[in-house]
């Protein structure tokens, strides 16, 4: 028997960092060069393994343009995991990033997993963002930390996975409000269309 435990995860960064394209590769396996600002936020789904678990991440993302800032702590509110995305060309969004840590630190839920995604790995011929500057501020501050390019699809998985294993398994001798449904040893895998 499996666990399957809802993990509400929202994903918060400037706009253009490619917050909606990571999702879209994730969940999906689809990038779109084309793809529009996010009004708000979307919501997709998907359930992947972890351990002996099943983790259903709900993912909310968030609308990056200044005036749905406000919007954000309707979708951190209550999350087991924040994803700060970042453009490693842009420094200013690498300096957006630490303000939204600063905000999750004070009004985000107390045991928030945070993972740092420097997204568009694949420019790195044009990188602003050390490599070794993003990682030397997720240690700082107990992040996971990856690079990634949802473009290439590279580190998406992995992004995922390393919040996963951030995400202390559930007690087996606990009963009752763990938010787990037992299930039968089978994988489910379901998203919502985004884009």
């Amino acid at each position: 028997m499996m666990a399957i435990r809802e993990l509400k995860v929202c994903l918060l960064g400037d706009t253009g960092v490619g917050k909606s394209s990571i999702v879209c590769r994730f969940v999906q396996d689809h990038f779109d060069h084309n793809i529009s600002p996010t009004i708000g936020a979307s919501f997709m789904t998907k359930t992947v393994p972890c351990r002996n678990e099943l983790h259903k991440f709900l993912i909310w993302d968030t609308a990056g343009q200044e005036r749905f800032h406000s919007l954000a702590p309707m979708y951190y509110r209550g999350s087991a995991a924040a994803v700060i995305v970042y453009d490693i060309t842009k420094q200013d969004s690498f300096r957006t990033l630490k303000k939204w840590v600063k905000e999750l630190k004070e009004h985000g839920p107390e045991n928030i997993v945070m993972a740092i995604a420097g997204n568009k790995c694949d420019l790195s011929d044009i990188r602003e963002v050390p490599l070794k500057d993003a990682k030397e501020y997720a240690e700082s501050i107990g992040a996971v930390a990856v690079e990634t390019s949802a473009k290439n699809a590279i580190n998406i998985e992995e992004l995922f996975q390393g919040i996963s294993r951030q995400i202390p398994p559930l007690d087996p001798h606990e009963n009752g409000n763990s938010g787990a449904i037992k299930l039968g040893n089978q994988s489910l895998q379901t998203g919502r269309r985004c884009c």
